[in-house]
């Protein structure tokens, strides 16, 4: 008995290293503005890598709000992250399994996401790589609705709180 409570921790700790690594490693993707969009909202393409279609459409919801939120989107106009620019891994560090949780399949992150492109993916904006897919789709991300959930959840500060 003693032993299995002297290894639950671990397995947490464990497991918690993974999640920290798989956020790390999550900046390997293109994104571009494509314009600002209504209420709040911004228009991005972005790019999504996976084994069929499908998947990469999928990952390339993720990476939109993957960007919102820590990379800031670059273009004209530029929209700078939802987490402080040098707070990034302190943040994911203190709140990993929030995010772990929101970007589940099918998790929170879908929320803020309307698709603007119909339809699969063609031409230049599907290609076939080594290992499956990189396809690309424009995104309409509910940029200032993501915003507000962050700081309702305790995530970032508000905008408000610095004055």
């Amino acid at each position: 008995m003693l032993a299995i409570l002297f290894m639950m921790p671990m397995a947490k700790a464990q497991n918690a290293i993974q999640r920290m690594k798989l956020f790390r490693d999550w900046d390997n993707y293109e994104v571009s503005s494509v314009s600002v969009g209504q209420d709040g909202t911004k228009v991005i393409k972005v790019w999504g890598y996976g084994r069929k279609v499908d998947k990469a459409i999928m990952q390339a919801k993720k990476n939109a709000i993957h960007a919102c939120l820590f990379r800031g989107v670059p273009g004209n106009p530029k929209t700078p992250p939802i987490v402080a620019p040098g707070t990034k891994d302190k943040v994911l560090e203190d709140n990993i399994d929030y995010f772990y949780d929101f970007f589940e399949t099918a998790g929170g992150y879908l929320q803020f996401v309307n698709l603007t492109t119909d339809g699969m993916p063609s031409g230049q904006d599907r290609r076939k790589v080594k290992g499956g897919y990189k396809v690309a789709i424009t995104v309409q991300v509910m940029y200032d609705n993501l915003r507000k959930k962050l700081e309702a959840d305790g995530i970032v500060k508000s905008l408000n709180s610095f004055f």
